[in-house]
């Protein structure tokens, strides 16, 4: 018979918010073993005595058996001294600092959660803020680690006797479930509009329902912060809601009922595994599924200002409880988009929102858990057959991810200054933050601010360095030099090249074509049509679009006609548009004023929307790129050879000059004048790609950058690249566009520290 032996286990990853310790209490009760189990800050501790065999299984177990949401290591398993323990026990959670801390994200209401809330004889029926150890708010409602109820903004919330118990109890599912609320002891619904405050659940909940059935605009309250929301299949609510939030164009989301997902018969496995999966994100479906979505109360049509011109709309499912009895209630899907100013965070308190979206919303459906901090809702788009993320957000961040290297001091990178992010990194870490957003007003640099503080806080971190985008009229570029600390600028194309290297680290030697908007190269002119060989740290320019001078610069981005001037007075076309000073802007032009060089294929396409008569002047950003690819959808596949010189500083450059024509050619059908510009685009990326093989030999292909979010020419271009022989790679986990600049900029900086 074996002896009673004690083994210590230290368990790092992903062990806290996830039911970990619940699950070892109910293993060690399985395998007749005393003890302890105990979280520390981002670890979880055990004291385990039993049978030696018993405790290998047990041992095993701990990894093989682990909770769905957890990803735990073993990072330390010691034989220590017996204490003859009589029974086993999660103990109170100890403080001790730690670098291994891991911060789950949210997680959508399970399975078991979503069954007891439409159960009539279950005590949380119909209660808006059932969870359990599996499911619930986790990032947005921690305060401070290790994760115990007293850490986050639940503390509030005393338990009720029933709820105690189930707390209390080894055999149920809330065992330790720290945000565990009922009716009776936990948070509670507020709604309000200009004649009624109701604070009773039941009633807030069917007064929101009939205030949207009404055509009414309510502002929701989620897990990361709040929802504009309204009928999606009512035209004229939609459109109140475009005027009051001064959103004229730009998409809106659509949150259906998960009863509806059925009805959409041509998605695949894989949309709909990522729909209803643990991320629960926005997915960009094809707009012909959505169109017509039946009720038991009426069929209609999706309004067709959900996302006017495009071919696609944001989808998403509801993965809150709350969402999932108003989408119930309604019956029909929602307009779900951001309760926030254009280009800002998401509001997340009750008063703020009241006050800065007074004229947006006609009611509001408030409650009294508070959000921690804000995460807006994640977005992908499927391209090439896999899911990209566009935007990281509530449930999957902080995204945690595994460096290919060691950092000798942590470094905090910032980013860029549109759709921001921030990133923590230290020793063989990196945590990227959620969306941020654009860094022009007072909230968004707040926020910025706060994240930066926050993230170093939850992990126990204290940066050292910062690098940053090497452009100074960047807001995250200043914020870096009034720090005090040892800065590092990266160039904005080295930080995107970098970032899809990074990402697939087993690859040596790199060919990345880094395409957006614009950025400032390293010849100080505007880059955004470049082609990067090397690695991290160590690019060199190789190939590139041919240059011309942009009037107004960086404000072109939302004046397309201004791209369109520029390559048209480029080689002496006449360019004149009804409507638009162009004279003034052909004078400034002629003299140079305010026109940088620029190489940026994100202002050729923002030039061909314009050429074809789509749109002039933007009312977000990339809307003529998005309108040009929408309109290629049915166009005749014909190709235009670019030509491809070298200049004298050794850089291939493709000239766009024969394009003009094509574009201008009224005639030909809309349709294939922009399917031939994408065709044409993926065709000059492969002759460049080819033209440097002749020359550096054997390399993988990376496509990095804004551009790349446009499906039709990225898989145009992996098709032919790989067609060619080349490997080719499209960040999976990073965004492929500015939001993956802090990635980026650790990479780059990495290999810059190594010389």
């Amino acid at each position: 018979m074996n002896r009673i032996q004690a083994r210590f286990y230290l368990l790092i990853g992903h062990v806290q918010g996830v039911g970990f310790r619940p699950f070892v209490y109910r293993l060690a009760m399985e395998n007749n073993i005393f003890g302890w189990v105990e979280n520390w800050a981002g670890q979880v501790a055990i004291h385990a005595e039993g049978n030696a065999d018993k405790l290998r299984v047990f041992e095993d177990a701990l990894i093989d058996r682990a909770p769905p949401h957890a990803s735990p290591i073993i990072r330390e398993s010691r034989e220590t001294q017996c204490a003859h323990h009589n029974t086993f026990s999660i103990r109170a959670s100890d403080a001790r600092a730690s670098t291994d801390i891991r911060i789950i994200a949210d997680l959508p209401i399970c399975k078991a959660c979503l069954e007891e809330l439409f159960d009539k004889n279950d005590r949380r029926y119909n209660y808006p803020f059932i969870n359990c150890t599996h499911c619930g708010p986790r990032y947005t409602l921690i305060r401070q680690l290790p994760y115990d109820r007293a850490n986050t903004t639940m503390r509030t919330f005393p338990l009720c006797a029933r709820c105690q118990r189930e707390y209390e109890d080894p055999l149920d599912r809330r065992f330790h479930a720290e945000p565990i609320a009922c009716a009776d002891c936990g948070p509670n619904l507020l709604y309000k509009d200009n004649s009624s405050e109701i604070t009773d659940n039941k009633k807030a909940l069917v007064c929101c329902v009939h205030a949207l059935q009404q055509g009414k605009i309510v502002a929701v309250k989620g897990i990361g912060g709040y929802h504009l929301m309204c009928d999606a299949r009512d035209d004229e609510v939609v459109l109140h809601l475009r005027e009051r939030k001064h959103r004229p164009d730009k998409p809106l989301a659509v949150m259906l009922p998960d009863t509806q997902l059925n009805k959409i018969a041509a998605t695949t496995n894989e949309q709909r595994e990522l729909l209803n999966g643990v991320v629960h994100p926005i997915i960009l479906l094809n707009k012909l599924l959505l169109t017509q979505l039946s009720t038991q109360r009426r069929t209609n049509n999706l309004s067709e200002h959900i996302a006017p011109g495009l071919n696609e709309i944001g989808v998403i499912l509801p993965y809150s409880p709350l969402h999932h009895l108003l989408l119930r209630a309604f019956d029909a899907p929602l307009v779900a988009t951001s309760a926030n100013i254009s280009g800002e965070p998401v509001l997340i308190d009750n008063q703020e929102v009241e006050q800065r979206l007074h004229s947006v919303a006609d009611a509001w459906l408030h409650h009294n858990r508070p959000i921690q901090r804000s995460a807006d809702d994640p977005v992908y788009r499927f391209i090439h057959n896999k899911a990209r993320p566009l935007r990281l957000g509530r449930g999957n961040t902080p995204l945690e991810l595994t460096l290919p290297f060691r950092l000798e001091s942590p470094v905090l990178a910032v980013g860029g200054h549109m759709k921001n992010t921030i990133a923590l990194a230290w020793d063989a870490r990196i945590v990227v933050s959620p969306y941020i957003g654009e860094l022009d007003s007072l909230r968004s640099q707040h926020v910025f601010n706060q994240v930066i503080s926050d993230l170093q806080k939850l992990y126990e971190v204290n940066v050292q360095q910062v690098v940053c985008d090497a452009h100074p009229g960047y807001a995250s570029n200043r914020w870096a030099y009034q720090t005090g600390l040892t800065v590092h600028p990266v160039f904005h194309h080295h930080a995107h090249a970098s970032c899809v290297a990074g990402e697939f680290s087993h690859e040596e030697v790199w060919l990345v074509f880094t395409w957006d908007g614009t950025g400032l190269g390293a010849d100080q002119t505007l880059w955004g049509g470049e082609a990067l060989f090397g690695q991290s740290g160590h690019w060199e320019h190789v190939a590139s679009m041919r240059p011309f001078y942009l009037p107004g610069g960086e404000q072109a981005g939302r004046t397309p006609w201004r791209s369109a001037a520029a390559l048209c007075w480029e080689v002496g076309v006449p360019w004149q548009l009804s409507g638009y000073d162009t004279e003034l802007v052909h004078h400034a032009w002629q003299h140079k004023v305010n026109c940088p060089q620029s190489s940026a294929v994100g202002r050729l396409f923002d030039a061909a929307a314009s050429l074809t008569g789509l749109i002039h002047a933007t009312r977000f950003e990339g809307q003529g790129p998005m309108l040009l690819e929408a309109s290629a959808r049915n166009g005749i596949a014909e190709t235009i050879s670019l030509p491809l010189n070298c200049d004298e500083k050794g850089i291939w450059r493709t000239d766009w000059v024969p394009l003009i024509a094509l574009l201008m050619n009224d005639p030909v059908p809309l349709a294939d004048r922009a399917r031939c510009f994408h065709e044409s685009m993926a065709g000059a990326l492969l002759q460049q790609a080819l033209q440097i093989r002749e020359t550096h030999g054997d390399f993988a292909v990376g496509l990095s950058g804004g551009v790349f979010q446009n499906r039709l020419l990225t898989e145009r271009a992996i098709v032919l690249l790989e067609q060619h022989g080349f490997r080719c790679y499209l960040p999976q986990q990073i965004p492929v566009n500015d939001a993956g600049l802090c990635f980026g900029q650790i990479m780059e900086l990495n290999g810059l520290l190594q010389d």
